[in-house]
């Protein structure tokens, strides 16, 4: 009896060469993210020696998004244009130089122009990532695959945070900014070492390819569709105003303790930067957890298992933004503990949304517009990446508190939660742009 053959890519070949690109993408958001946090740190010597207040530390906190921001689409678009390996090598191989130069710098001026620097040239790293992932993974292994990198960017505070935090105390802050200077120049050799697109990787077997294209990857190539008309029909769409705010109330809340956890444990709860450092590891590492957890492996296992795409996504997506409105039980504790406890649940349940919203743009997006939505809302996120340091900083200083500044964060999200439900309504594509034939 003839056993009947299987289609391509129904079965999973033997080697696995995309999660070792997986893992090089982790890797590299986890030192980008090492690169943004390092200020968080340093932060307390920094204050000391040049003498800056809580306004000022907020405005140093978001140099690096106003240009990081600003940014996403154009990157987008470069991206599309030349490609992962290209962008990412020059991205990669910048962002080390300037974290090496911010060891050097001589005060606030110098501090702020070379994080805007950075901002640069850490553009590309996620919305490579992303774009790299959709090439590399078929659709089913898409979240698990995603919830990779995502959860690199909480990871970094697990491990970043600590390193940098004894770098500090052992050397003083300049050799803060040294490591993670080192830690970027090598995950630029990897980068240039081992990154390929699939079809262009010398150790992609043929199977593993038909198994990553059959599964439903992106193809290979630049854009054809123009992105200015794409952008104007997007921009009338309430699914995209919905999506991009309420992924823009998530980078709130994320990017307020991305930037201020460090100096809120030593400031409010009086503890040494070591100390601080542990303590502040304890919510990303719960983060990670369900990062990689809930809003990747169980959401893949859900959906393969047959449950609705939309009500499985969409309903980590709301519970996890839901849960980070704990962050309001921090203001009612003096405790330490108790505090790290309210944090911990409000980034956990924060980091399992992410990864559903990263997913977002491919399933509502009409054709031809996915990286176009995604940049928009990378954009609103990371505008908040420049809000939250900022506004944060201005409530602490008047009111000697962070106590209304988490009340605000949870304001915000209450804001995205209803975006979420209410402007974006339904998991389903935008119908097709009108001419998008014609080009």
């Amino acid at each position: 009896m003839t056993t009947p053959s299987l289609p391509p890519g129904s079965v999973r070949p033997l080697t696995a060469r995309r999660w070792g690109i997986g893992v090089l993408l982790g890797f590299g958001v986890l030192v980008a993210y090492i690169d943004r946090i390092n200020l968080s740190v340093a932060a307390p010597q920094l204050q000391a020696e040049f003498g800056l207040g809580p306004a000022e530390m907020g405005l140093l906190f978001s140099g690096f998004f106003w240009t990081y921001a600003v940014l996403q689409i154009p990157v987008g678009m470069l991206l599309d244009r030349f490609g992962v390996q290209r962008v990412g090598r020059w991205g990669a191989f910048l962002w080390a130089l300037a974290s090496a130069f911010t060891a050097f710098s001589s005060g606030f001026a110098s501090l702020f122009a070379i994080r805007a620097v950075l901002g640069v040239s850490e553009a590309p790293s996620f919305p490579a990532s992303a774009k790299a992932t959709g090439y590399w993974f078929p659709r089913k292994e898409r979240a698990l695959a995603t919830a990779i990198f995502d959860a690199a960017a909480k990871f970094s505070n697990v491990v970043g945070v600590p390193l940098v935090a004894f770098a500090i105390v052992r050397w003083g802050w300049r050799w803060g900014f040294g490591v993670t200077a080192l830690l970027s120049l090598t995950y630029f050799f990897c980068f240039y070492r081992f990154y390929r697109d699939p079809s262009a990787d010398p150790h992609l077997g043929k199977e593993e390819l038909d198994y990553i294209r059959t599964g439903g990857a992106v193809p290979e190539g630049p854009s054809n569709s123009s992105v200015f008309g794409m952008l104007g029909y997007l921009l009338t769409k309430r699914k995209v105003w919905g999506l991009t705010l309420g992924f823009a109330a998530y980078g709130y809340s994320f990017y307020l303790f991305l930037t201020w956890l460090p100096g809120y444990l030593v400031q409010t709860m009086h503890m040494s930067i070591l100390k601080s450092a542990g303590f502040a590891a304890i919510p990303w590492a719960v983060a990670t957890v369900t990062d990689l957890v809930a809003g990747g492996w169980l959401i893949d296992r859900l959906i393969a298992r047959g449950g609705d795409e939309t009500k499985v996504r969409k309903g980590v997506l709301v519970t996890g933004m839901v849960l980070g409105l704990a962050v309001i039980g921090a203001t009612q504790t003096n405790d330490p503990g108790w505090a790290i406890f309210w944090i911990s649940i409000a980034l956990g349940g924060l980091a399992a949304a992410a990864p559903v919203g990263w997913s977002l743009p491919s399933l509502i997006a009409p054709k031809g517009g996915v990286a176009t939505v995604g940049s928009m809302m990378n954009f609103a996120n990371n505008l908040m990446g420049v809000t939250a340091p900022v506004v944060t900083g201005l409530i602490i200083g008047a009111t000697h508190s962070f106590a209304y500044a988490f009340l605000t964060a949870g304001i915000i999200l209450v804001l995205g939660i209803l975006s979420f439900v209410f402007l974006m309504g339904r998991i389903e594509p935008i119908p097709e742009r009108p001419g998008a034939a014609r080009g």
